[in-house]
């Protein structure tokens, strides 16, 4: 990794001086940020500390939003994090990163000691799902001190993930993408045979989904965003992974799974304006972990 960033020395008399301590056990060094404070006429920049190398570091770091934030409750980062076995010196590959909340939590904890991989879209696709992609990677540019180690490869039609090499990654993460997988018809096996292939023996993918309980009258082939537990394991295991364990960590009982848009009628979108929903939480999903079977002599 390169060095970090410093700011140059300043005289006194220019700086307000702000300094974020976050104490928490595991963070090991940090990358000191631009921000402006306001004080009466003059507007000054001062000093932040963004740590590196841990989860609780990351999510309490002043890069985030107030809007990103207040989803913690709901996407629950740590537990799910933990879950999955995230450590800062992992190689790891984020599926699909929307836009970079994950990425947001995971790019500082990664930063120092390990690797993290964004394998998104095709930015030069003319598409609504290039526009995502470009979106995304203008917000990391505005932050290169928090992002600028991330590194980009294309998960969509002929190219998936075809610049990480064999046997690579500790871990694969895709956090509420899998009925895009689904909803793309035939590549889903594409899809989870190329996670499988980056993986190294005993690697972990790692899968937050939109959750329907069997039986009920909801589409189950991505469009309205929810899947099966059963349909998401049988994808895995096709590809040769094994269920490692379960968790109910983003459950949602109070989701009812029937709604006229889809997981998009949930908070926090509310597509429809159905207010009735606000203060139901998120959409009720599953949490998975699978391992790639060891090799075998």
């Amino acid at each position: 990794h390169r060095d970090l960033h410093s700011f140059p020395t300043r005289r006194s008399s220019d700086l307000f001086s702000l300094l974020l301590c976050i104490a928490c056990g595991g963070a090991s060094t940090s990358t000191e940020v631009p921000a402006e404070t306001t004080t009466g006429d003059e507007t000054v920049r001062a000093a932040v500390d963004v740590q590196t190398g841990s989860v609780a570091a990351a999510l309490a770091g002043a890069h985030r939003s107030d809007e990103h934030r207040a989803r913690d409750e709901h996407r629950h980062p740590a537990e799910t994090l933990a879950f999955f076995g995230i450590t800062p010196e992992m190689n790891v590959v984020e599926v699909w990163p929307g836009g970079g909340w994950y990425s947001e939590v995971l790019a500082p904890t990664l930063r120092d000691h390990g690797t993290l991989i964004a394998a998104g879209y095709d930015p030069e696709d003319t598409g609504r799902r290039g526009g995502y992609e470009r979106s995304y990677r203008e917000k990391l540019a505005e932050r290169p001190d928090v992002y600028d180690q991330i590194e980009h490869v294309v998960f969509t039609g002929d190219a998936l993930m075809t610049d990480v090499p064999d046997a690579s990654a500790d871990a694969v993460l895709v956090f509420r993408a899998v009925h895009n997988m689904v909803r793309d018809n035939g590549p889903v096996a594409e899809y989870f045979t190329a996670m499988a292939r980056v993986l190294k023996p005993g690697g972990v993918l790692g899968i937050v989904a939109h959750r329907t309980p069997e039986g009920l009258d909801v589409a189950t082939d991505g469009s309205a965003g929810y899947l099966t537990e059963a349909a998401v394991i049988a994808h895995a295991e096709a590809a040769g992974f094994t269920l490692a364990e379960r968790s109910e960590i983003n459950a949602n009982p109070q989701d009812t799974h029937v709604h006229p848009d889809g997981v998009w009628s949930m908070p926090p979108g509310l597509r429809g304006g159905d207010e009735s929903l606000r203060n139901l939480g998120e959409s009720d999903r599953m949490t998975l972990r699978f391992v790639k079977a060891a090799a075998t002599e």
